[in-house]
């Protein structure tokens, strides 16, 4: 997991998104998909419905007569032993649905380029992961995967019946379901992962909730520990200006897309850009006293060591609660702690993670069922997720262990977790549960922000304009918000490159849709 979080900021950072929407789904499709026409999202007139596929979803029963093979595409690195898990799955398989699963990975270092590919390619397969990283919804409407309208409820029911409401809202493009969205409730909290050790024996009150909280802390490890640098800071793009705005209360536009904002709580949220928020001046000083002090190296930028405070070389960091708890678990010593700066906590969109069915599939009825009987069966959920019990993974309390992580690693199809089935790695902080249900109890308090966490921006009109943003972004912004480039000269500076860039037309597109979302809910 902490090798899939880094990834995935590390990319998405670079405007992967605009990449990955850029017309590459033309001829999308199989005979017999329920694809939407993409100019009027409207069903095709020439599909074949779920009701007609060899009778079985008009009984709404399952023939197993016939054994059938399926195939499943995830993003991640083949683990080497992988064949283990796969040949404990099917016997598993076989005997519970007669199908065999075959589990097809795209590697980290070529996933941008490949998974749009995979959908227009023509290849059959029944299933794959999918995400609203991976614009799912843009690769819906261009007819990638097959309508679920029927097939979830009828072959998956016991899913279906489980996905909360707003699961189903999200997973609903142009009025249809395209994906059956994950079933594991993850929020929004963000913030410090820091290490009390390197701080004992000083007069630290041991509060880590403001930034002035942060820099107390920082000023302490630059003093006692002056071989270790106190933020972790390198070459991709940084991450104290997202913080800083979530603490403010402000959601990010996008995941790719960290140079706009809006308040969630806001009657009639308004979009902001950084150049233009009453406190980015305030929070510009900050970052150029940090630098002052040492806090993070004058050549940060161009660092390529992502793994400083997992490898003892920095302090404190900025993340998520699934990243603090996979750091506590490898430093036990460490006194590894988390603070959530989020303001305005939220769950994250279900569809973050999320199971699609290609439009290439011929057997869609038996894979829906299979992704039912994974996401409901703890023994089918075990094996798919940790494969075998005292072979690649063991329980201690309920908390599985990998026993070879060279070899094994837990399943990559993230799509399938739930809250009852999924299990905690074994040396979980008790602090990790316990934080997880006190968001739960924050956003039950107050779900004011909740209202947007389906609310996706497309941005199909404006991928020019966001390319040539977000270059613009990383060249100017960067620099400027770790202090190397003059805080006054270098925002006017920066605000003229993203005028030229297009800022405004985002802008523009952005409140719209921004707009409509409020009014439809």
């Amino acid at each position: 997991m902490i090798k899939r979080t880094k990834t995935l900021k590390r990319l998405l950072a670079t405007g992967m998104a605009a990449i990955m929407t850029a017309g590459m789904l033309t001829g999308c499709g199989g005979g017999s998909s329920n694809s939407t026409d993409s100019s009027s999202g409207q069903e095709s007139s020439g599909t074949e419905s779920a009701d007609a596929k060899g009778g079985e979803a008009a009984a709404g029963e399952l023939d197993t007569s016939k054994e059938v093979a399926l195939s499943m595409y995830v993003i991640s690195d083949r683990p080497a032993g992988q064949d283990v898990v796969d040949e404990n799955l099917n016997k598993i398989l076989k005997e519970k649905l007669n199908c065999t699963l075959k589990i097809n990975y795209i590697g980290w270092a070529e996933y941008a380029n490949k998974y749009p590919l995979l959908f227009s390619s023509g290849e059959e397969f029944d299933m794959a992961y999918a995400a609203s990283w991976l614009n799912y919804p843009s690769l819906a409407q261009k007819g990638a995967f097959m309508n679920l309208d029927e097939l979830w409820p009828t072959y998956a029911p016991d899913n279906f019946a489980a996905a909360p409401e707003a699961a189903k809202e999200q997973a609903t493009v142009a009025g249809h379901y395209y994906c059956v969205p994950q079933q594991f409730a993850t929020t929004n909290a963000y913030g410090a992962i820091y290490r009390k050790d390197l701080v004992e024996g000083s007069d630290w009150d041991g509060v880590m909730e403001t930034f002035e909280d942060i820099e107390e802390y920082c000023d302490i490890v630059k003093e006692l520990h002056p071989e270790i640098e106190p933020l972790d800071q390198y070459s991709a793009a940084p991450e104290w200006s997202l913080t800083y705005m979530r603490h403010q209360g402000y959601n990010a536009l996008a995941e790719g897309i960290r140079y706009l904002w809006y308040d969630p709580t806001e009657e009639n949220p308004k979009v902001v850009a950084n150049e233009s928020y009453e406190k980015t001046p305030e929070f510009l000083e900050m970052m150029a006293r940090w630098n002052e002090k040492g806090f993070f190296t004058k050549s940060a930028l161009s660092d390529t060591d992502s793994q400083k405070f997992q490898n003892g070389k920095a302090a404190l960091r900025v993340h998520n609660i699934d990243t603090y708890r996979g750091q506590a678990i490898l430093h036990p010593d460490w006194g590894v702690s988390y603070s959530n700066f989020v303001k305005n906590l939220s769950h994250l969109p279900y569809t973050q993670d999320c199971m699609v069915i290609s439009n290439t599939s011929k057997n869609p009825e038996r894979a829906m069922a299979l992704w039912n009987l994974i996401t409901t069966d703890q023994e089918v959920y075990d094996a798919f997720m940790y494969g075998v019990l005292d072979v690649t993974y063991t329980l201690q309390d309920d908390q599985f262990d990998i026993t070879d992580k060279d070899l094994y690693s837990e399943g990559a199809m993230w799509a399938a977790r739930t809250n009852e089935l999924n299990r905690n790695p074994v040396g979980t902080p008790e602090e990790f549960d316990i934080m997880k249900g006190e968001f739960e109890k924050t956003i039950a308090a107050n779900n004011t922000a909740e209202k947007y966490s389906a609310f996706v921006f497309d941005t199909s009109t404006v991928e020019t304009e966001l390319a040539a943003c977000n270059n613009v972004w990383q060249q100017y912004w960067w620099p400027l918000e770790l202090a190397y480039t003059d805080r006054e000269t270098g925002l006017a500076e920066y605000a003229e490159k993203m005028k030229a860039a297009g800022l405004d037309k985002i802008m523009e597109e952005a409140q719209r849709q921004l707009d409509e979302y409020t009014a439809s809910h």
